[in-house]
C-alpha cells in the first residue's frame, strides 16, 4: 500500500513523506499529512497506539454513521479518507453558517451518534461517546458533515457528551483574548438553548480535566454555562 521515502516511524504506517513535508493541518496532539488526492495520514506526535480509535472509526463507518474511512492503523498512525471542505468552525466565523444552524449540526451528529448500537458496552443504557465533537472536528463536505478525531471515544451516558461539547464551547467563550471568544458564546446559547438542562455537567468538568488541554479552561466554561443556563444537577 505504501511507497517508500526514507526511514519509517517505529511500529508506524511506511508513509511516503519527505523530512521537509509539511502538514495539512495540525491540532493539539496530531499532524495530518496528504499521501495522494484521497487519503492522509494523520499521525499522533507523542506517537501511542490508535487501534482503539481505528476500531471504533470502522465500527461506526460500517453502521453508516459520518467518519472518514479507516485504510490502515497502525503504532501512531491512521491513513483516512482525505475529506474536502471547511470545518464547522471556519463556516462560523466566516458567516456561511449561523450559531443556531452549527448547534443543530452538532446536537445532530450527537443524537445520531448516541442511537447507534455499541460495540460491547455493559450497561445497556450507555451509548458510544466521542467526548471532543466540537465545530473544529466537524468538517462540511459535499456530502454532508463528517466528524473526525476519535482519540477521546469511549462508551457511557449520552448526557456526558452533550455537556462535554458545551465545556469545549464554553472555553472558547470565556476566554476574552481570543478572537473567537464572540462567536463561541453565540454558538454556546444557541446550543444551551436546545439541550435545556446537563445533569452531567460536573462529571464533563471532571473528565475535561484529563481528556483536555492543561489549565483550568474547564472552570471558567462551566461557569459560563451555568450563567447562561440553569444548569440541573445529577440525582
Amino acid at each position: 500500500m505504501s511507497r517508500r521515502s526514507g526511514p519509517a516511524p517505529a511500529s508506524g504506517y511506511d508513509a511516503p513523506l519527505s523530512s521537509g513535508c509539511r502538514p495539512l493541518a495540525s491540532g493539539r496532539d496530531a499532524d495530518v499529512y496528504a499521501l495522494d488526492g484521497d487519503r492522509v495520514l494523520r499521525r499522533y506526535r507523542s506517537g501511542g497506539d490508535v487501534a482503539a480509535e481505528a476500531a471504533v472509526m470502522t465500527h461506526l463507518h460500517r453502521l453508516g454513521y459520518p467518519v472518514p474511512r479507516v485504510h490502515h492503523a497502525a503504532g501512531p498512525d491512521l491513513v483516512l479518507d482525505r475529506l474536502v471542505g471547511p470545518t464547522l468552525a471556519q463556516s462560523v466565523v466566516i458567516g456561511r453558517t449561523d450559531a443556531w444552524s452549527a448547534a443543530r449540526i452538532l446536537l445532530d451528529l450527537l443524537g445520531s451518534l448516541h442511537a447507534l448500537p455499541t460495540r460491547r458496552a455493559a450497561v445497556p443504557a450507555d451509548r458510544i461517546l466521542h467526548l471532543d465533537l466540537h465545530p473544529e472536528n466537524v468538517i462540511l463536505t459535499p456530502a454532508g458533515p463528517v466528524v473526525i478525531d476519535w482519540r477521546n471515544a469511549r462508551e457511557g451516558r449520552p448526557g456526558l457528551d452533550v455537556a462535554m461539547s458545551a465545556v469545549i464551547l464554553g472555553e472558547v467563550a470565556a476566554d476574552g483574548g481570543s478572537p473567537l471568544c464572540r462567536p463561541a458564546r453565540e454558538l454556546l446559547v444557541a446550543y444551551l438553548a436546545r439541550t435545556g438542562p446537563l445533569p452531567l455537567l460536573d462529571q464533563a468538568v471532571d473528565l475535561r480535566r484529563t481528556l483536555g488541554p492543561p489549565g483550568d479552561a474547564r472552570l471558567a466554561a462551566a461557569e459560563l454555562i451555568r450563567a447562561l443556563h440553569p444548569t440541573g444537577r445529577e440525582r
